[in-house]
């Protein structure tokens, strides 16, 4: 029997999730350099150059590659010929304890702190606990004396874009899954990783989906062999034609939506086909490791070889530059949807939260505590800053979100560029054309980059609301492409799609 401390299980995990949160695998740098050398779309090129960019100085400043700093997951196969010892304690901790342990002490570390996404009560308050705990833990009991751990930080944006459908045996999963893609949006930032779970019970799919993301990326291994089983050849077709599709690195139309697609299979009933989607982000964030006994798991930073040609910072003499101090409706009515901006100035932030109470302090006719008239406002909940920063990883949240907001925001305040991450609906796109307004697209999954751009930060209102606070940042050269400009033209294939549909 295999003793294993429970103190080296806390700190493997705590030290795997710090790790992850800056250094993104190898092989997704790889995949992403591949996708943006052979990009012939501008807009996602650039989208692509700002995920590599911040890539590089992520590792280099081991800080988050995204502000969304995930929900924990672990994994845990532990071998039957492992005992788990912890004679510091009065009895030995279960694997959800020390998942939990582990976890708050990555997140709550004062070097490199995270952003806590998890809340206790779902149907209540939705306090945040404050150390993103609880993990998400899945255990298997297998033959051995190791104890094999994958720890993962997963963003929202993917989990929010998760599909299932019980099909008929006869139906064709690629038919399925490429008439989901469109209707996933991008959210989810593009481009990742598919993952699939086929057969087996519903539960059994998702967790096959979620867990099948966590391996290497090898899809050109696949297409250079000569022979394929019925899984490489379904990885193969729904690669090729959601890529054919033209969705793009962030939406923004382009060759490479997904860089790989990854299966696990399990048996079913004969009448069943249980199908579930699950896709991995621009934000990948996971590392395997095996403990068996004599000692903490270690993780060796990446051959920084690995970023090698990818410049330190985005080139500043491209794009059309924007004083934000100075904005008039006449200026952002030449602005056109697939121009490249660089803002400078005064941007004020607000998400979720703070649009819903500046809706309802309009509704009672009071006046909002922050003045919008011809301001421009980001979608954002940093991390908190550290070693002199501004602000930490600032990258954009989705915008469809705030979309209900907009026709009173639009209205009622003068506001006149909102600033996020992946398409606009009917409704957010009509209010910013009849407003004669502009939304701008900031790359989802290059939060560091763009904090790099933020000189300074300042809580304005609603500091209650933490991250969703009203912030004013100090900008230069804050990269963004125009996503819908003043006549209501959109980059995104998406929502192009959709509006050509209805």
């Amino acid at each position: 029997m295999r003793e294993i401390h429970a103190r080296d299980i806390v700190t493997s995990i705590a030290d795997a999730l710090q790790y992850v949160s800056y250094y993104h695998p190898a092989d997704f740098v790889q995949a992403l350099k591949a996708a943006h050398q052979k990009e012939s779309s501008a807009p996602a090129r650039n989208a692509l150059l700002q995920l590599l960019v911040n890539s590089k100085l992520s590792a280099q400043a081991q800080r988050p590659v995204c502000q969304d700093t995930g929900v924990a997951h672990v994994f845990f196969k532990l071998g039957m010929d492992v005992r788990i010892v912890a004679p510091e304690r009065s009895s030995t901790p279960s694997l959800q304890a020390l998942a939990n342990e582990g976890v708050a002490q990555a997140y709550m570390f004062a070097e490199n702190p995270l952003r806590a996404s998890m809340i206790r009560d779902p149907l209540g308050q939705r306090k945040n606990t404050g150390d993103n705990t609880p993990a998400i833990v899945h255990v298997e009991l297998v033959e051995g004396d190791r104890l094999e751990i994958i720890a993962v930080a997963k963003g929202g944006g993917g989990d929010v874009k998760a599909r299932y459908a019980m099909l008929n045996p006869s139906d064709s999963i690629a038919d399925w899954v490429v008439s989901q893609l469109p209707g996933m949006g991008a959210g989810w930032c593009p481009p990742g990783v598919l993952g699939l779970g086929v057969g087996g019970t519903p539960e059994q799919a998702m967790l096959m989906a979620k867990r099948a993301l966590f391996a290497p990326i090898d899809i050109q291994s696949i297409r250079d062999k000569s022979a394929h089983d019925a899984v490489e050849k379904l990885r193969l077709e729904v690669f090729d034609r959601v890529n054919a599709l033209g969705i793009g690195a962030q939406g923004l139309g382009g060759d490479s939506t997904i860089l790989d697609v990854k299966i696990e299979t399990a048996p079913s009933h004969a009448a069943l086909l249980p199908v579930a989607l699950m896709p991995n982000c621009a934000a990948t964030r996971f590392i395997s490791f095996s403990l068996d006994g004599s000692g903490p798991a270690s993780f060796a930073p990446p051959d920084p070889s690995v970023w090698e040609g990818i410049p330190g910072a985005m080139p500043t003499t491209d794009g059309r530059r924007v004083n934000l101090d100075t904005l008039t409706h006449e200026e952002v009515r030449s602005w056109k949807a697939g121009e490249l901006l660089l803002l400078s100035g005064k941007l004020l932030t607000g998400r979720d939260a703070a649009h819903k109470r500046m809706v309802d302090t309009l509704a009672r006719g009071e006046a909002l505590p922050v003045p919008l008239k011809n301001r421009a406002i980001y979608y954002v909940g940093p991390v908190d800053p550290v070693k002199g920063e501004a602000v930490g990883p600032a990258g954009p949240t989705t915008s469809t979100r705030m979309d209900k907001f907009m026709p009173v925001l639009l209205e009622q305040t003068g506001l006149l560029v909102s600033v996020g991450k992946a398409e606009r609906g009917p409704v957010a796109i009509e209010a910013i054309k009849k407003a004669g307004a502009a939304y701008l697209v900031a790359v989802g999954g290059a939060a560091y980059l763009v904090s790099k751009a933020i000189e300074s930060a300042r809580i304005l209102a609603y500091e209650d609301l933490g991250m969703e606070a009203i912030y004013e940042f100090v900008v230069r050269d804050m990269p963004v492409t125009v996503g819908v400009d003043a006549r209501g033209q959109t980059i995104h294939w998406i929502s192009s799609a959709r509006t050509s549909r209805e």
